[in-house]
């Protein structure tokens, strides 16, 4: 199908007039979700969407327009209204399109055909296996929901600048809800798997994590305020990387909305620090091998042994600040033009897992939960406060769980401060993976 929708991109940019720069994607997706709840299914769908977006640039003008179908006479329409809108953009001395950079596509096994023809009564027995496991680990658990997705996507894409490429790939995952009882007190909890294909899952795991997360946290109290190691939960790091990618995207340092920019080559973070981008790592659950150009997705370093190596650019806003696409153009769909933004952050990993690290810990915190983190987090200053609950550490020794603490410090601090990046790498179902990390001197604020 892949061939097909990429003659149809073709097609569109054959009809480019003189003076015009026009960009087609086309794509065609099937996604499924699925919710079971006491052992009934709570929620199905079985949804497929396809559709195209054009853009038009024209003198510096940019016009976009779009179709959820792939009907011949909607597609002449949306080229039409494309280059009606060129009309009322404003003129971007940067606006233009992708060119050809050379880099080639990495190869890699990105479409699986045993998820491509998985029943749905085997995804549904899947969902409530999970559900069963979950209740069998603890008495004191109860299930909010146990869940299954997967999406199958084909992307093509063309344009007048030389651009032409296509691909697919496909991915499931399975989640579960916890919540946990212990008189009148209710905490919650929850665990993930991801695969290419859902024989990739393991459920146990995720049932034994979501289980542990709600009733490890029963009987919290909350904390003395101190400065203290925290230790976050390979989840948290996911979170947190996933705010310090914001810092790293270029199209906020051409607005000069980063603290890193003009810090390129600057000791950013501690040596053992070593963040990547690389959606070529098929055990992401991100990976891809286009970007949302068409550019080939490639390997990034952003920080390397903690020196700032730079930014991720889609070509707009490499051309913003005179440098090159990294392939890092994203795109919500056939809706939307492409923006910037990491697609698969990985921390190089350590050598110990979590149960080593925290036995070397003779006064600290294991965060296993933080709120707010979005509005807790000020990427252009670094400010940084966020609610957290978590376990006590002491003498290397995982104790009492407290809650209803803030921990404090600045990104600048935190990525310096850190000691130690862990070994237990767990991939989930978001753009970053996760791992345990350990960041000295940071503030909690409890009672």
């Amino acid at each position: 199908m892949s061939a097909e929708l990429q003659e149809l991109a073709d097609r569109i940019v054959a009809q480019a007039r003189s003076g015009e720069q026009v960009e087609a994607f086309v794509s065609r997706d099937t996604e499924t979700d699925i919710r079971v709840y006491e052992g009934e299914v709570e929620h199905f769908v079985s949804a497929q969407s396809e559709g195209i977006g054009i853009r038009v640039i024209r003198d510096g003008r940019t016009g976009f327009a779009y179709a959820g179908t792939l009907d011949p006479s909607a597609i002449a329409e949306v080229l039409a209204e494309a280059r009606d809108n060129v009309e009322f953009g404003t003129r971007d001395e940067w606006a233009g399109l992708a060119e050809p950079d050379g880099v080639d596509v990495v190869p890699q096994e990105l479409w699986s055909e045993r998820l491509a023809g998985y029943s749905t009564a085997d995804k549904i027995a899947l969902t409530k296996e999970l559900e069963r496991l979950t209740l069998a680990a603890d008495s004191r658990v109860r299930i909010d929901d146990a869940n299954y997705a997967d999406v199958m996507a084909e992307n093509a894409v063309a344009s007048t600048a030389g651009i032409r490429r296509s691909g697919r790939e496909n991915g499931c995952y399975v989640s579960v809800s916890t919540m946990a009882d212990d008189g009148d007190e209710t905490q919650t909890g929850f665990g993930f798997s991801v695969g290419r294909s859902p024989d990739e899952f393991d459920l146990a795991k995720a049932a034994r994590e979501a289980a542990d997360r709600a009733t490890r946290l029963l009987g919290a109290t909350k904390p003395q305020s101190k400065r203290t190691t925290v230790v976050f939960d390979p989840y948290v790091t996911a979170m947190l990387l996933g705010v310090v990618s914001s810092t790293l995207n270029g199209e906020a340092v051409a607005k000069g909305r980063s603290l890193f920019k003009d810090r390129v080559g600057d000791q950013v973070a501690h040596p053992s620090f070593t963040l990547v981008d690389d959606p070529t790592n098929s055990l992401a659950y991100t990976a891809t091998d286009l970007d949302g150009e068409g550019l080939a997705a490639r390997r990034n370093e952003l920080i390397l042994d903690g020196v700032l190596q730079g930014f991720v650019h889609n070509s707009y806003s490499a051309r913003r600040v005179g440098a090159k696409s990294t392939g890092n153009a994203v795109r919500g769909g056939f809706k939307g033009t492409p923006g910037v933004g990491c697609l698969a952050l990985q921390l190089k990993p350590g050598t110990r897992d979590q149960a080593a690290i925290v036995a070397d810990v003779e006064d600290g915190v294991l965060i296993q939960t933080v709120q707010g983190l979005h509005s807790g987090v000020n990427p252009i200053s670094g400010d940084f406060s966020v609610g957290a609950s978590g376990l006590v550490i002491s003498n290397g020794t995982v104790g009492a769980p407290i809650r209803e603490f803030t921990i404090a410090s600045t990104l600048q601090r935190m990525l310096l401060d850190v000691a130690e990046v862990g070994g237990d790498v767990d991939w989930l179902p978001m753009r970053a993976a996760g791992v345990s990390l350990v960041i000295r001197d940071v503030t909690l604020s409890g009672a």
